[in-house]
């Protein structure tokens, strides 16, 4: 076992130093050690991994949001003590649940329920691992608040499915690995997470539906997918008396775009012909921040027209009001929210959105 465990522990901290310039050191090590002891424990007389099989698997991937903006404004010693923190909090959460660590991706990380060890209630203690992250991150945050140091978010994705899983590789190098559409998936969900949220798709609900508590199904266009697939944000597990603590007050993922735009003010209900211009900066579902030709007081109304070129369509008959307005660096920028827009217009605002979210760090 102890063998097992240098092993584990090695293939770890290398990819850590991999992606963060460091391995865990002194304490956080010590409680790495002891997360892989028992993550390794639990996965004991676990089926041989030489063989493809093909696994139903919970999929979870969490993003740690805010990290790229901190790597540019701290000096790189704090970045590695925010960074390891996190993920050896993580990992003791993952072991906790009897998850596996599938792998670190720069600021994400991805877990399996259900490789190389099958249990009934993966999904379930998947879901239990997702909402204890974010407890945990939230109650990071408060001793990140308390030393003067900066937040970090996470965001969530859960799916389960069928993938393929085993050991791909040679004596050269090997890892244990899982491939399939289920997988991609997970990673499209956690793309559309916001910050402190947990996103699960219908599958993973259609499993564990008496387990939890969640919002109302939303549809999504996913990249590759022929259908919109269909979201659940998860609010809290009432038999764990637990609940999500969500940290955003937005209505919809956002993107940064350059997209020039024109619009026309509107004065005593008559849309007044000069035609100014302006320039988002980026885009939600209900609203855009923007960058103005000019400055417009608070609640002025105005119509705008933008052409969404990824879905080939200009909306024109776009009613808004400004319900913020501040100058910075010598520009006018403006908080626009979406008053009046047609069935057709809303369409095909939040699948531009969809598509541009899956491949940006801002959501």
């Amino acid at each position: 076992k102890d063998s097992v465990v240098r092993d584990a522990l090695k293939r770890v901290q290398d990819l850590i130093a991999r992606e963060t310039g460091a391995p865990l050191r002194g304490e956080a090590e010590l409680r790495l050690v002891n997360a892989l002891r028992n993550a390794i424990s639990q996965s004991a007389g676990a089926a041989d991994a030489e063989t493809f099989l093909s696994r139903d698997v919970t999929i979870l991937l969490a993003d740690l949001r805010g990290f790229t903006s901190i790597t540019a404004s701290y000096p790189a010693g704090t970045v590695l003590e925010i960074l390891n923190r996190c993920l050896v909090r993580l990992c003791e959460i993952v072991a906790r649940h009897q998850g596996t660590v599938h792998k670190f991706m720069g600021d994400s990380i991805m877990v399996l329920f259900g490789v190389p060890v099958a249990r009934e209630d993966d999904v379930k203690r998947a879901l239990s691992c997702a909402v204890d992250m974010q407890l945990a991150m939230d109650e990071l945050n408060r001793q990140h608040k308390q030393a003067g140091m900066p937040e970090l978010y996470l965001g969530i994705g859960v799916n389960t499915g069928t993938v393929m899983a085993g050991l791909l590789g040679s004596h050269l190098y090997s890892e244990y690995t899982v491939i399939g559409d289920d997988v991609n998936l997970a990673s499209r969900i956690e793309a559309f997470s916001l910050r402190g949220q947990v996103l699960i798709s219908e599958s993973t609900f259609d499993r564990c539906r008496d387990f939890l508590q969640t919002g109302e199904p939303m549809n999504v266009h996913v990249k590759g997918k022929p259908a919109p697939v269909s979201l659940r944000e998860v609010l809290g597990i009432p038999s764990m008396e637990s609940v999500v603590p969500r940290q955003e007050v937005r209505r919809s993922p956002r993107v940064e775009v350059k997209m020039p735009f024109t619009f026309q003010v509107i004065q005593n209900d008559i849309v007044v012909p000069r035609v100014r211009q302006g320039l988002v900066l980026d885009i939600a579902y209900h609203g855009v921040l923007a960058e103005l030709d000019e400055d417009l007081p608070r609640l002025s109304e105005i119509k705008l027209e933008m052409i969404l070129p990824l879905v080939g369509y200009t909306a024109r008959d776009l009613y808004a009001k400004i319900v913020s307005s501040k100058a910075r660096e010598g520009r006018n920028l403006s908080g626009i929210e979406f008053t009046s827009v047609s069935a057709q217009c809303n369409t095909s605002i939040q699948l531009f959105v969809q598509l541009l979210i899956q491949g940006s760090e801002n959501r």
